[in-house]
């Protein structure tokens, strides 16, 4: 049997006597587009975080190809492969869209002080294939003509978009996309849907929040309902889309 990309057994996790996660497990595939659906307050969020390393669970492992990444910090996490956007835009409002793609590239030559001052020419070439790349990431998402605007300049669903070529900048083998389309325009979303598609292709695996059923559902392989804190029911989309309690929280 293949190990899958990632492992997630059994979380748990307490806020203040509050169960946001409860007894929590989960496999995301090599190729697949795994959603997670539920009511606000359910615990999406916290499983995200907890995944990429910015909060601890009290209980549980998460395996990222049978390695497992709890107890490590987000940085190591990151570079190990996963990456996450966040339901909110934190690109460096301040900076270009460019050099915002640009500072999610691992293992830069140019972080290492001494080589800038006894490798320079070396340090030049790899920044500016860096730079290549990073284009040809922000032509994927339709960026490329905001490459040399500052990031807060964007609209909000370019913003967006941003966050997602941070992502894939990271070359990372796990995305995590919280509610990466909420509030963008139509064409906006499907274009992110594109990249998504793309990426499992690729043989990534995405796992991703999002309350509009009707788009989860076009995107997603498997579905995932959760309500405070427990996996309620998993399925294929169109099914878990139909149970009762799926139709309780997002109708009634």
């Amino acid at each position: 049997m293949t190990q899958p990309l990632l492992q997630i057994n059994s979380l748990f996790k307490h806020f203040d006597g509050i169960s946001a996660l409860d007894d929590f497990s989960c496999v995301l595939e090599t190729g697949e587009c795994l959603g997670l659906i539920g009511p606000n307050g359910a615990g999406k969020t916290t499983l995200f975080n907890v995944i990429s390393g910015l909060i601890q669970p009290d209980q549980g492992n998460v395996l990222l190809y049978g390695e497992d990444v709890v107890g490590m910090s987000a940085w190591r996490i990151s570079q190990l492969g996963i990456s996450r956007t966040f339901q909110a835009v934190r690109q460096i409002q301040s900076i270009s869209v460019l050099n915002n793609v640009l500072l999610h590239f691992k293992s830069q030559l140019g972080e290492n002080i001494l080589n800038i001052f006894l490798r320079p020419r070396i340090v030049s070439s790899f920044e500016q294939k860096n730079r290549e790349v990073a284009l040809l990431i922000l032509k994927r998402c339709g960026l490329e003509e905001t490459a040399d605007k500052k990031a807060g300049e964007l609209s909000y669903g370019q913003q967006k978009l941003l966050n997602l070529a941070c992502c894939l900048a990271s070359q990372a083998k796990v995305l995590l996309l919280d509610e990466p389309i909420a509030g963008i325009a139509p064409q906006m979303i499907e274009k992110i849907l594109e990249l998504i598609e793309s990426e499992t292709n690729d043989g990534k695996g995405v796992f991703v929040i999002e309350h509009d059923l009707d788009i989860i559902v076009k995107a997603c392989d498997r579905l995932i309902f959760m309500d405070v804190g427990k996996k309620a029911c998993e399925g294929l989309p169109n099914e878990v889309r139909k149970d009762p309690r799926v139709l309780s929280a997002y109708i009634e």
